[in-house]
């Protein structure tokens, strides 16, 4: 199985890539990160053009921490319940710097996007960002492809 990904440099993003990015990076400053400290932002552009920003939020008791990721979903769904997710920018940063490669989501993160394009019945695009490339993916399926969403509860 392959996973339809494709890489760019910063110069080949749309300037609305690019600026869903930039927000991601900005919201690693917002991380609280005391144990890793790897700085995680996300940024969540919906249907209607307000892009929902999260960042990662850890605690002394692990489980009971949030990823950037969900946290900008959850924050999406919660304030704007109607409007679907078009896409979701993430951005990793650790030892004074934005990480070279591009940051992977943890499989609950994947999950959650999965669930959220299922949800609103469209793809989400989505952005890993690296300081030497960008992973884009058409769909959160994409990096989750044996997928598990409301149907495979029925008999």
């Amino acid at each position: 199985m392959s996973i339809p990904m494709r890489s760019y440099q910063w110069d080949e993003l749309t300037d609305e890539q690019r600026a869903v990015v930039e927000i991601a990076k900005e919201q690693t400053k917002h991380s609280y990160c005391p144990y890793s400290h790897f700085h995680v932002g996300a940024a969540a552009k919906l249907a209607n053009g307000v892009v929902i920003r999260g960042c990662n939020q850890e605690n002394a008791a692990y489980p009971s921490g949030l990823c950037a990721e969900r946290s900008a979903l959850f924050a999406a769904g919660a304030q704007y319940p109607d409007q679907p997710v078009t896409m979701l920018a993430i951005a990793c940063y650790t030892d004074g710097h934005f990480t070279k490669e591009p940051g992977s989501p943890c499989g609950a993160c994947r999950q959650v996007m999965l669930e959220t394009e299922h949800r609103y019945g469209g793809k989400m695009e989505v952005l890993l960002y690296g300081d030497n490339e960008t992973y884009v993916f058409d769909s959160a399926a994409d990096l989750l492809p044996l997928i598990f969403v409301s149907e495979n509860l029925k008999g």
